[in-house]
């Protein structure tokens, strides 16, 4: 991938308590304004995870800004960007916290500081993508951020509201925390009940379902057919749910596409590079219907 820039990190400062998180940028300098595209990961995910440094060249080859980002809380700092170091902050992390991360992106992605010179980058299309539960997210962005002009969600989930059964909410609630165990580090990660009472007190504003059931905006639904963490089943339902929509089925992909971490080729997976085309041409789609 020759050319490609890739400015990392830069660090921006949560609303929610100041605490510093990084982002990365990667584009191919030229003298056209470029769509901006601005990656969200998942639950227990961040900015370098497998291939998706990859996906950031293959983005900006194909003519995009492409801005990864890691959530502020979500246990990895920019000291160490690629390890779970401070899980008391991925305890305290909610969808609020989320939503204000990536808003202040944006509005870092809107400022004088950004780091690409202007004439470079087209901000009347900016873009979303998220991962898993990024998907979630990227979904509740684009339907209240005007900036945002279509959002795409990779293998993502539709509800905020379904991850635990009510015995399991009761226990929670009177432990104060519940574990989840990461399978690959072997780590067992805290979740403080605060999650759901931030989910409780902002409802109206984290209802997934009943946003998309409301929603207007240029929304691509990618998922692979044999995930078994977020079965296919939703992406239909959030089909159902808008059908507007377009809906992009993987077959005989799993819910990250093939890929792994740490991801060692220089290529991407061929279900991922699936993926990556399809939103490619859905964001490339925007202009044509200016």
């Amino acid at each position: 991938m020759n050319n490609i820039v890739k400015v990392d990190p830069v660090i921006l400062y949560s609303p929610h308590n100041d605490r510093p998180f990084s982002i990365d940028i990667s584009f191919k300098p030229s003298p056209d304004p470029k769509p901006v595209v601005i990656h969200v990961h998942g639950f227990k995910g961040f900015k370098d995870w497998g291939y998706f440094n990859l996906s950031a060249g293959y983005f900006a080859e194909a003519g995009f800004i492409f801005v990864k980002i890691n959530f502020s809380h979500n246990g990895v700092t920019p000291g160490s960007p690629m390890d779970f170091v401070d899980l008391e902050a991925f305890g305290r992390n909610n969808f609020s916290i989320e939503q204000a991360d990536l808003g202040k992106v944006i509005d870092f992605v809107f400022s004088e500081e950004f780091p690409v010179s202007g004439h470079e980058v087209n901000l009347d299309q900016l873009c979303l993508t998220g991962h898993s539960r990024g998907g979630a997210a990227v979904i509740l962005k684009g339907f209240f951020d005007d900036r945002v002009k279509a959002v795409a969600s990779w293998a993502g989930v539709n509800d905020l509201a379904n991850y635990f059964s009510e015995s399991e909410l009761k226990q929670w609630r009177k432990n104060g925390v519940t574990y989840v165990l990461n399978t690959r580090t072997g780590q067992r990660m805290p979740l403080y009940y605060q999650v759901v009472e931030d989910y409780l007190a902002n409802e109206g504003s984290l209802d997934v379902p009943g946003i998309i059931k409301k929603y207007t905006k240029p929304l691509l639904i990618v998922h692979g057919l044999k995930d078994e963490t977020v079965p296919s089943q939703v992406a239909y339902l959030t089909k159902k749910w808008y059908p507007p929509a377009q809906l992009f089925l993987v077959e005989g992909a799993d819910h990250v596409f093939g890929g792994t971490h740490p991801w060692e080729n220089d290529h991407l997976p061929d279900d991922a590079r699936k993926v990556m085309d399809r939103t490619i041409d859905f964001f490339r789609g925007l202009s044509d219907k200016e």
